[in-house]
């Protein structure tokens, strides 16, 4: 069974930072792609960010230059560094990934709530 495991999720004040983790249960590497979505209530669930198997990385237009994605292959994580937080940042984060053979696998989300 291949699991993700996301953490890092808190509360945060706007313009704040905090990063988020993705722990796979085997190498990213493996994976043809990953990447972070987010769901806020009562909206549906959104592409954050993706970084490929060759690292390219793309982003949401709402989080271009705010946020980067990024992996450590020595620890079989995945980040989402989130800086310059606002108010809409709030929602459940979700870590998702492509893996030949399992399909579609996803974490059970982190909750990041802005707030003064």
């Amino acid at each position: 069974q291949v699991q993700l495991v996301e953490s890092g999720g808190g509360l945060v004040q706007p313009g704040g930072s905090l990063r988020l983790s993705c722990a796979a249960s085997r190498s990213i590497f493996h994976f043809t792609y990953m990447a972070w979505y987010r769901q806020a209530p009562g909206l549906e669930r959104e592409l954050v960010a993706r970084i490929s198997g060759g690292s390219m990385a793309n982003y949401a237009d709402s989080v271009k230059g705010r946020f980067t994605i990024s992996r450590d292959g020595a620890k079989n994580t995945v980040y989402l560094q989130m800086n310059s937080v606002e108010l809409r940042d709030t929602a459940i984060y979700f870590c998702n990934g492509a893996l030949a053979g399992w399909g579609i696998i996803w974490g059970q989300g982190t909750q990041v709530t802005v707030s003064s």
